[in-house]
């Protein structure tokens, strides 16, 4: 079994079919560099060859650092077929996690770009491990290979096989909520992601992705699409350029767009204000965070064709859940408004959701675990084909995120919600952002959306300090001027109007929230709860 395989079956049913689409802008417009499947195929084996010739080997881990371009899916695949294992790190995680993680994967190949090469002089510890060096342009030391050195080996590789079991990359959480941990992939779980999102999505060769996370595009390519690298920078999706989206969007035709809905709403706004429609588009995919109601509001005059969707999930289980934006709207917009939480639909096929009551520590075996019943809010733990057995050297972690059931693993995914009579699962938070007060537990998405009814407001924060909840507001634009004092009054009048919110008497305001590094929404309650604590706010 190697995933790798799929794109060779597909190089050889639509050889001269565009694979992959690279934008070059020229002036005000873009030209785009193209690469066929047929074409793809030769580079991923010359560069399988000239890995192995540079002594990478089955089985040893690969640090990769390369930006989207033409050449990052080639090395991906490449080092897929001969075995190895990429790891996959967020270059936003932060300096300290991002060398903490290195050194502790101990990776023995490098294939970066050159301004990784040379950092790894600076730490030389964190890089030890490594023995193979590729690097995609720039000088060479000490057995350092180019990439364009890789390009004359043969362009035939039959891939290794692997067990399905076996490590086939490594994948890095965003560290959001505590230190990043490498997950294992095997490459049963990619085949079962390729096989849930082309089920998911109804996908074919016919679509056209335009991926604002890379890492989608390798399931994209395994179906036969045609992938474009948008013009932005995936590790600041708040910072993406509307502009040029929209142009990579309408030059391409592109039918299926996804990444954070940081991305998204910057572009929703820009399209709504110039009154700008995307009709090439059938499926906008949001993931990473929760999606407010209006932002799938503003999508449907934007795609004619198409609508919204935010599935559900965590890297160590993707995706989980799945629900439309026209479903949103029609069927539960108004009870998230109303305080019930986030609804991110039914599990996909393949997938079982459970509620649990929240245990703060291991819960070894699934007869250890108390299930709730309908409509009660309490822990999800997920079981399927796309869930992960185990973090990296990371016994611990693994035990304390993993239910035992025979020879069937459940994965604790760390947030709270229910399960409702139609079956349909409701975020409601993250575990460890819950507030504990003498009433009880308070979650963060249903007392939010009280307040984020509001005019005046963005966004808000629960946060607990010593048993008493209280709430952070960030003011949209046009109310930074607003009266402070009048703005309290409205909020807790509000608050009292709804039993879960009543409690909530002390306001606080931040001019700008701050957000996780992989998907730029993701508010850090816990810094926020931090600066609350020590009278920063």
């Amino acid at each position: 079994m190697n995933i790798a395989d799929n794109l060779t079956h597909i190089s050889s049913k639509l050889p001269n079919k565009t694979a992959v689409r690279f934008p070059v802008l020229k002036g005000q417009n873009y030209e785009y560099q193209d690469l066929n499947f047929q074409d793809l195929e030769g580079k991923i084996n010359s560069y399988a060859n000239g890995l192995i010739d540079t002594g990478f080997r089955k089985g040893q881990k690969v640090l990769l650092f390369v930006r989207p371009s033409l050449e990052f899916h080639a090395l991906v695949f490449a080092i897929f077929k001969i075995g190895a294992v990429p790891l996959l790190i967020d270059p936003g995680m932060g300096r300290k996690n991002l060398l903490s993680a290195i050194k502790e994967v101990g990776p023995e190949g490098l294939v970066a770009e050159a301004e990784v090469h040379f950092l790894s002089l600076f730490f030389r510890d964190t890089f030890k491990s490594v023995k193979h060096k590729i690097t995609t342009k720039g000088f060479t030391w000490g057995g350092m290979r180019k990439l364009s050195d890789l390009q004359s080996f043969p362009n035939t590789f039959k891939a290794e096989q692997l067990e399905e079991d076996e490590m086939a990359a490594i994948l890095f959480t965003s560290g959001g909520t505590g230190r990043p941990k490498g997950v294992i992939y095997s490459h049963k779980i990619f085949y079962e992601q390729t096989r849930v999102l082309k089920e998911l999505f109804n996908l074919n060769e016919t679509e056209t992705d335009l991926p604002g996370f890379p890492l989608f595009s390798l399931f994209t390519l395994s179906m036969g699409m045609t992938s474009v690298i948008p013009d932005m920078d995936p590790s600041k999706p708040s910072k993406a350029d509307p502009v040029k989206l929209v142009k990579n969007i309408i030059d391409t035709k592109a039918s299926f767009v996804a990444g954070s809905p940081a991305i998204w709403e910057g572009l929703g706004r820009y399209c709504q204000k110039n009154k700008i429609t995307l009709p090439s588009v059938k499926y906008l995919v949001m993931f990473g965070a929760p999606v407010r109601n209006e932002i799938h509001r503003m999508f449907k005059e934007i795609l004619p064709n198409g609508t919204t969707y935010t599935p559900y999930g965590a890297t160590e289980s993707l995706p989980v859940s799945n629900i439309s934006g026209k479903e949103v709207l029609e069927r539960t917009a108004e009870l998230t408004e109303k305080g019930m939480g986030t609804c991110v639909g039914k599990p996909v096929p393949g997938t079982k959701a459970k509620i649990i009551k929240y245990v703060d520590g291991p819960i070894p075996t699934l007869k250890e675990a108390t299930e709730l019943g309908v409509n009660e809010v309490g822990e999800i733990i997920i079981q399927g084909d796309v869930v992960t057995k185990s973090y990296f050297n990371a016994e611990y972690e693994t035990n304390a995120a993993k239910i035992y059931d025979l020879d069937i693993i459940w994965h604790r995914i760390g947030d709270m919600g229910y399960l409702d009579e139609e079956g349909r699962l409701w975020f409601c938070g993250r575990k460890s952002h819950q507030v504990e007060t003498n009433e009880g537990p308070m979650y963060t998405i249903p007392c939010e959306a009280i307040f984020n009814n509001h005019p005046a407001v963005r966004r808000s924060a629960l946060v607990g300090i010593n048993k008493s909840p209280k709430i952070v507001i960030e003011l949209n634009k046009e109310a930074k001027s607003i009266s402070k004092e009048k703005l309290n009054i409205e909020l807790v009048e509000l608050a009292n109007r709804f039993e879960h919110t009543k409690n909530i008497k002390d306001v606080f305001y931040k001019k700008e929230f701050p957000v996780d590094v992989r998907h730029n929404i993701k508010i850090d309650r816990l810094k926020i709860r931090d600066e609350v604590q020590r009278g920063r706010l």
